[in-house]
């Protein structure tokens, strides 16, 4: 982790690019769409076209311009007005971006997902499928979350760990987290202007988060909390990620062109599957189980199988084909896969030994609770 450094930007040997701007640029601060704004992304991402990068842009802002159509000073708390919020703010925003990205000759496209359409296998496969498509077709597609239809996943809105979601589903080189803020300080600058600025890390490095705590703007859901979990997110599936500030001049295009501008987390974790990233994006499981020591070493150091003999407590109602996590004696989650049994199930057979599946549920589908195949390590 360094203050300075003099090195080449990742992003200019990026091909496949996400950038993800935050509800306070897009809504200069809760007051309304910033057209300009908007305006000077559509040029800097025509220009990186141009370059023969591909990009997709995930942008919030569809309540907070919501707010300000319907004339609100305060983010609401209850579902159904954030859900109108965003219902009427969408309509501007996406109409804003059209706008803009015309003026280059540019089609963009709207692509609103919930966290159900990524937990999906089938669906997770189809909105991949579907934003390559719109990249060979040259169309920018602008994400967002559809905070019309969600619930509970409403503060999943941040919208910071939708780009690293992103992010993997398309297999970028690089996420780009553009922000009201410089980038990462070792403590918050407003409370200690001696903190040193944070230019260089390895994403994923646990100082990070320490040093990253705090809640987000009254406008927007996400601190610098969350953009450093995106990052480290992001880095499982190999892709470095910029934090950097949206109003600083041609960032995109500078940050192209290998400027260092900001504070750039490189991937170093071992890179997943894009079988076991999908398993380790799920953000809201199904059920948990508890296991005892020598199943965590098994899972951990030996790369095996949960067997239902190492589980020693099932958490939740989860069915087969679910994914659930795997927690070690301390609460932590140790890994997550998907189970071949009910939570039923597996209370039943927990503590004993595979050969005994068969006889105390009537039938044996599978011997192992979590194939190795279906299981990621944290």
């Amino acid at each position: 982790m360094t203050a300075d450094s003099n090195t080449v930007s990742v992003i200019s040997a990026a091909s496949r690019l996400v950038a993800k701007v935050g509800s306070t640029l897009v809504t200069n601060e809760g007051r309304g769409l910033d057209r300009a704004a908007v305006a000077h992304w559509a040029q800097q991402i025509a220009a990186l076209r141009q370059q023969g990068r591909q990009l997709v842009l995930v942008s919030s802002g569809a309540i907070a311009e919501g707010m300000a159509r319907l004339g609100w000073r305060k983010r609401p708390s209850a579902m159904h007005e954030l859900q109108a919020a965003a219902a009427v703010g969408q309509m501007g925003l996406a109409q804003a971006y059209e706008a803009a990205f015309a003026e280059y000759g540019l089609r963009t496209a709207q692509v609103l997902l919930t966290h159900e359409d990524l937990a999906d296998r089938r669906r997770y496969l189809n909105a991949r499928s579907t934003l390559f498509a719109l990249l060979r077709l040259g169309v920018v597609p602008i994400v967002n979350e559809n905070d019309t239809v969600v619930t509970d996943e409403i503060r999943f809105g941040d919208n910071d760990t939708l780009g690293a979601l992103v992010t993997n589903l398309i297999e970028a080189d690089a996420l780009i987290i553009l922000t009201d803020q410089r980038g990462l300080y070792e403590a918050d600058p407003r409370k200690d202007p001696q903190a040193r600025f944070v230019s260089h890390a390895q994403a994923g490095d646990p100082a990070l988060e320490a040093m990253a705590g705090g809640a987000g703007s009254g406008i927007g859901t996400g601190g610098m909390l969350t953009k450093v979990l995106a990052a480290k997110r992001a880095a499982h599936s190999g892709a470095h990620t910029v934090i950097a500030s949206g109003r600083e001049r041609d960032v995109l295009v500078r940050l192209s062109q290998g400027e260092c501008i900001g504070s750039e987390l490189r991937a170093v974790l071992p890179v997943w599957s894009a079988r076991k990233q999908w398993l380790a994006d799920h953000l809201r499981l199904r059920g948990r189980v508890v296991l005892d020591e020598g199943a965590v070493r098994a899972l951990i150091n030996e790369g095996k199988s949960l067997l239902p003999i190492g589980v020693v407590d099932v958490e939740g109602d989860f069915e087969r084909g679910d994914v659930i996590a795997c927690m070690d004696a301390d609460g932590r989650e140790c890994a997550r896969g998907l189970v071949n049994y009910s939570a039923s199930e597996t209370r039943r057979i927990m503590r004993q030994p595979s050969s005994r599946i068969e006889a105390l549920l009537g039938s044996m589908t599978d011997p192992e609770l979590v194939h190795r195949d279906n299981l990621v390590v944290l």
